[in-house]
């Protein structure tokens, strides 16, 4: 007899160890369930493409005659250091070069009003490839973003630095900016060592 309440008081003191928040109760291991699918559908699943000409580090979609995407500053900077954009552009890469401007950058120097009257004269020029955007209401360095990403084919041309920081996150692309009233380019292994806007050529005649 005494035995048996000796189990009995065992069996309570047992139970009044065993804690609410134990992972042996059911209710628990419920709770730790649900939170670990909750964790996995919060996943994120879509990995980006890479395109095959990216299967080396270096981008061999990139070839003369180079494809140059520029920005609005871009074209500003240019007219401010007194170089023609496209004449400059060979100087710098020794081939020759298809400065590219999309409607957002086009629409975007029209809202900026006649000082830019010159930039928008220049992005207009013939020899200039315009490259038509599909979407509406987005900002032009979003567009340029979009469109590198899509095709690694492209160098971007811009003087801004936060677009600079955005492209330098896609591999592959390619920068051109201006620098000590030179046109320079980064991220281009085979590019030449010199740079455009020398005195010979890449003069803005103004």
């Amino acid at each position: 007899m005494a035995r048996a309440k000796n189990v009995r008081a065992m069996t309570v003191k047992a139970k009044k160890v065993l804690k609410p928040t134990d992972s042996r109760l059911k209710a628990n291991q419920e709770k730790a369930a649900k939170k670990a699918e909750k964790a996995d559908n919060e996943l994120v699943r879509h990995v980006p493409r890479v395109a095959s000409s990216m299967f080396y580090s270096l981008n061999e979609a990139i070839v003369p005659p180079y494809q140059i995407i520029v920005d609005t500053n871009f074209i500003n900077f240019a007219i401010r250091n007194r170089l023609e954009p496209v004449q400059a552009m060979m100087d710098c890469l020794l081939a020759k070069c298809i400065p590219c401007v999309t409607d957002c950058v086009i629409g975007e120097l029209e809202r900026l009003g006649v000082r830019f009257r010159l930039a928008l004269k220049i992005a207009r020029d013939p020899r200039f490839e315009r490259l038509p955007c599909t979407h509406k209401g987005i900002y032009a360095d979003d567009c340029i973003v979009s469109r590198v990403m899509q095709h690694r084919c492209y160098i971007v041309a811009s003087c801004d630095k936060e677009l600079k920081n955005r492209v330098r996150k896609i591999p592959g692309v390619p920068i051109m900016t201006i620098q000590s009233h030179k046109f320079q380019i980064e991220r281009l292994p085979t590019a030449p060592l010199l740079t455009g806007g020398s005195k010979s050529g890449g003069k803005l005649g103004m």
